[in-house]
């Protein structure tokens, strides 16, 4: 929606936007109600579901979030709240190119860095079963999508 905004300020710019400029307000509208009581949840639900997506990653490979000697657990539950919070946030105001261009792109360099490309992967896969658990389908639909695109991107290759 801020990006909408964004470049509505500038095509209309000295003039009124036209009603098929407008169209977005209404579809932002018309879900509105149901963005703020997904975020509201997603902020409820946070650590449970960080939770959740950890015991099934340590359940599948218990060594997933090591590398030599050093356990990564902790950065991990970081970056996944960080993202899962980034997400929320797009959820809520409908941006899913401003999460991509100023969350995801950034991060994914962080990421990459470390080699974490398969633990995005499973991470964001986990986390779209899990919050399916706990959401309505229509919330679903709204953050799993964010989530999705977390997993492409923040993945591997």
């Amino acid at each position: 929606m801020l990006s909408q905004l964004d470049h509505l300020s500038v095509a209309a710019d000295g003039r009124y936007a036209t009603d098929a400029e407008l169209m977005f307000f209404q579809s932002y509208l018309r879900t509105a109600r149901l963005r703020f009581g997904l975020y509201q949840k997603l902020q409820q639900l946070e650590s449970k579901i960080v939770q959740e997506v950890l015991a099934q990653l340590k359940s599948r490979n218990p060594t997933a979030l090591q590398v030599g000697d050093q356990d990564l657990t902790a950065k991990w539950q970081r970056d996944t709240v960080r993202t899962l919070r980034y997400a929320a946030m797009a959820s809520l105001i409908d941006d899913p190119d401003l999460y991509r261009e100023r969350m995801l792109l950034w991060f994914q360099t962080v990421m990459r860095s470390f080699g974490a490309g398969h633990s995005c992967n499973v991470t964001y896969q986990a986390m779209q079963v899990i919050v399916r658990k706990y959401l309505s389908v229509e919330e679903a639909a709204i953050i799993c999508p964010l989530l999705e695109m977390s997993r492409a991107v923040l993945g591997e290759p």
